[in-house]
């Protein structure tokens, strides 16, 4: 009903959508990313697979302080596993400790701050490594950069 590239007016069944928008880039940007999210939807079973069960969902961060929220989404394997982190202010968050359940490196799979959607760029340059420092109640811990009022997703690399 529009959502998908940012239609400013609200949806009307007498009129057509306003498609002209995506003659502006930041249009493009909002449609882009719908078609990233929903691709990675698709493909990631950790974000589906055990969508009804209390274990495909697991909090890890709640931090109202600063407006950030974290969780996991696991799949059926043990290596399905998608970290989902918010940041719901304009205020980027540099070196925000975020804890994770296992080692290694976690590959950035998307962030709405992407230069594509019309951001700014400010991400993970693609990934991060674990380190072996607590948080959260894990074992190990990725410092992030959160871009201002961003979505980011990560996955273990194995």
């Amino acid at each position: 009903m529009g959502g998908e590239f940012g239609q400013r007016n609200e949806w009307d069944h007498d009129e057509s959508l306003d498609w002209h928008l995506l003659q502006y880039s930041e249009h493009k940007g909002v449609q882009k990313w719908v078609q990233d999210l929903n691709r990675l939807y698709k493909e990631e079973k950790a974000l589906y697979e055990i969508d009804f069960d209390p274990k495909g969902l697991e909090w890890i961060c709640s931090d109202w302080e600063n407006s950030i929220l974290a969780f996991l989404r696991r799949g059926k394997s043990e290596d399905d596993l998608i970290l989902s982190v918010f940041n719901f202010t304009p205020v980027p968050r540099h070196d925000y400790q975020i804890g994770i359940p296992k080692n290694g490196s976690w590959k950035e799979l998307l962030n709405s701050d992407g230069e594509e959607y019309g951001g700014s760029d400010l991400g993970n340059l693609g990934g991060v490594k674990a380190s072996a420092t607590p948080k959260h109640g894990k074992d190990y811990s990725l410092s992030l950069t959160l871009p201002p009022l961003g979505a980011l997703f990560f996955k273990r690399e194995k």
